[in-house]
């Protein structure tokens, strides 16, 4: 898990050192870079595979192309086995996605599986950027007319640059020569609607492999890997398949859990550890420090909506307790989409709409939920995997029916996923009902109050129409100056989502 920089046109000075320094907390452990004709790559690198071998930019050994990646390729070993033979020169799993790219170009970048952004360039004077089809790690760019630069975050660019800041379209690659291709799309073609016939057993006993293969492949790497455990469903299934898997090696899982003193999450935390048998960490923190975060954690998100910011700020105080004891934590991110897990999603009867909304949200993860998981983790040179968005996983639950899915009267959400992990949890664990981090955490009571008080009516009629649409209450507008006197150039329509309602 790293930081990643790239230039393709006229290379100034100075620039591309200062974009690399700012991305030093993405990588703490190592970096690199090259210079090929009128292309340059620079890399951050946080040592998840031991330093010798994870060190970028990598190359092939013809010295014709050059890669710098951030992310993991989890069937990097697959991918290995369809090339051929190859001399690789490391274990790293991003050198399977270089040598994949030397042989048969960025067509091929569908077959990866993983979260991943790329930036390649040859010695023939090539260049690619490309970014996974979910959207889960980050990437940036910003097109002028002698250059165009890429980063994975927004506060690397210069400040001049940073008007031409926009996201890199996830499942797309760039090539000067070809421009902006898609090559896959979050949700898979297999995965293209929902499907009826299935039996209920066989529902549940796919849902209970497909996650449980996930989480087993997203713990690769030679350090320990950690969860991140709310004590709600989605995390606790998360931490009950990897306490599995090594208890089966002998090890012990390590979990950990943030919250105020007494907060909903930080006791059903505490019961689901004791449970798994876990080794548990909690980080208790106060209204005080959450308010004091509040800042960092904007500037470190990049992004002002209200319910991002509330979750963040447990999230970056977790973050911070956790980086002391493991390098890589899995998460819960996305079960919420595909299994509706949402309120709303309960009006949803007709599977063809479901369908549509839920790829609507699939889709938009990647500025609004995932650029928070990133962000949060990442300022503390953290990295955070997501298994329930797997592409296997996505597939899958798109394909399954709206009736399999919803609850009906009475019944908690994420039904399917409750009965199909049946026995793997208490009861209480199991059926717990939802409750959204910030609120599970105690943040959500915490900053609204105090962070509306500092915007009073007047301010927020005059300076809530600098964005379209506005911003809607005086609580995004505090968080919008933060971040706007963070990225002062940055335009948001062209950066961030924003949830329907603040």
């Amino acid at each position: 898990m790293c930081g990643i920089a790239g230039e393709y046109g006229r290379l100034r000075p100075g620039e591309s050192k200062r974009m690399l320094d700012r991305l030093e907390h993405r990588g703490p452990d190592d970096h690199g870079e090259v210079r090929l004709g009128r292309s340059w790559l620079g890399h951050r690198r946080l040592s998840i595979v031991d330093l010798q071998s994870g060190h970028q930019p990598l190359v092939t050994s013809d010295g014709e192309l050059w890669l710098v990646g951030n992310g993991e390729i989890y069937n990097h070993e697959d991918v290995r086995s369809q090339i051929g033979p190859v001399d690789y020169a490391t274990r790293s799993d991003n050198e399977a996605a270089l040598h994949l790219l030397a042989a048969d170009g960025p067509g091929a970048l569908g077959e990866l599986e993983g979260m991943f952004a790329l930036l390649a360039a040859g010695s023939n004077g090539g260049f690619m950027a490309a970014r996974d089809p979910v959207g889960i790690k980050p990437l940036y760019w910003a097109r002028g007319e002698e250059r165009v630069q890429f980063a994975s975050e927004m506060a690397a660019f210069d400040a001049e640059i940073q008007p031409l800041v926009e996201v890199f379209p996830p499942g797309h690659y760039w090539m000067p020569e070809a421009g902006l291709k898609r090559f896959a799309s979050a949700v898979p073609e297999n995965g293209a609607g929902p499907v009826s016939g299935t039996s209920a057993e066989l529902e549940r006993e796919e849902t209970r492999r497909v996650l449980i293969a996930s989480v087993e492949r997203q713990m690769m790497g030679d350090v320990p890997v950690g969860v991140f455990l709310s004590g709600g469903l989605d995390s606790t299934l998360v931490a009950a398949i990897a306490a599995r898997r090594l208890a089966e090696r002998g090890e012990r899982l390590q979990t950990f859990a943030v919250g105020t003193e007494g907060s909903p999450d930080l006791l059903a935390a505490r019961v689901a550890a004791e449970h798994l048998g876990t080794e548990h960490h909690e980080r208790i923190y106060t209204a005080r420090e959450a308010l004091d975060a509040v800042p960092a954690v904007v500037r470190s998100i990049e992004h002002f909506d209200p319910s991002l910011v509330r979750s963040a700020v447990p999230n970056f105080l977790l973050a911070e307790m956790t980086s002391r004891h493991v390098k890589v934590v899995l998460t819960g991110e996305g079960a919420d989409e595909l299994f509706a897990g949402y309120e709303y999603l309960r009006d949803f009867s007709d599977p063809d709409l479901l369908h549509a909304e839920i790829t609507r949200t699939v889709e938009g993860l990647h500025n609004l939920n995932l650029q928070r998981c990133d962000r949060v983790t990442m300022a503390h040179g953290l990295e955070a995997r997501v298994p329930f968005l797997d592409r296997e996983v996505i597939a899958f639950a798109l394909r399954l029916p709206a009736a399999s899915k919803l609850a009906g009267p009475g019944q908690p959400e994420k039904r399917l996923l409750r009965e199909a992990f049946s026995g793997w949890l208490p009861e209480e664990l199991l059926w717990r009902g939802k409750s959204q981090f910030g609120d599970g955490s105690g943040a959500a009571s915490v900053l609204t109050t105090v962070m509306e008080d500092t915007v009073d009516e007047a301010e927020f009629e005059r300076e809530r129409h600098v964005l379209d649409p506005p911003l809607r209450t005086r609580e995004e507008l505090a968080y919008f100056r933060i971040f706007s006197e963070h990225l002062p150039g940055v335009r948001p329509e062209h950066t961030v989502g924003r949830f329907a309602t603040a």
